[in-house]
């Protein structure tokens, strides 16, 4: 038997699912296979910087707010357009998600300013997702389970991967052997 090489994207959200399954099984008791694979599936999408930064404004511009996705959503919520307010509801938990995961110190200047975004984040992402999963119709993917599950169990999918980062810092942290 043959064994077909994967190519890099499939590789790497192999061993993001990896890292998401130890972290959700063995830190936190939990084993959550369609979680798993979205949660690999969200970090092996998001090393490209491109697509965390995806949705724009009317005008072309990249959007980096919440507020400001918030509002795309929202205007996008009526009649023919409400699998686009899915897709940025999605969006939303799924942005919000990765930076309270994986780079939460990148909430943190703002604390210094009485803005919590780190909770900012947590509020945003856990409603994004309840909205797709409202939003949802009977054959999309993923799930309205799916996506309502991330909404429920936000924190426990934030601290998998905040276990997930945790094990990279260690690894780059080991000496290199030659």
């Amino acid at each position: 038997m043959t064994l077909l090489p994967l190519n890099p994207q499939e590789e790497l959200r192999r061993l993001f699912q990896g890292a998401v399954e130890q972290a959700l099984i063995s830190e936190m008791g939990i084993c959550a296979p369609a979680l798993t694979d979205y949660l690999g599936e969200l970090l092996a999408d998001f090393v490209h910087t491109d697509r965390i930064y995806r949705i724009r404004s009317v005008t072309g511009q990249t959007i980096r707010e919440l507020s400001y996705l918030r509002a795309q959503a929202e205007l996008g919520a009526a009649g023919d357009e409400r699998a686009q307010a899915r897709l940025i509801n999605r969006y939303i938990g799924d942005f919000a998600l990765f930076w309270t995961g994986v780079y939460p110190e990148n909430l943190a200047p703002r604390r210094h300013l009485g803005v919590d975004l780190t909770r900012e984040y947590v509020l945003y992402g856990k409603r994004g997702y309840e909205l797709a999963s409202e939003l949802s119709a009977a054959d999309d993917i993923p799930s309205a389970r799916l996506l309502c599950d991330l909404s429920q169990e936000f924190e426990c999918c934030v601290r998998a991967l905040r276990v997930v980062r945790a094990s990279w810092d260690e690894v780059l942290r080991r000496p290199r052997r030659n």
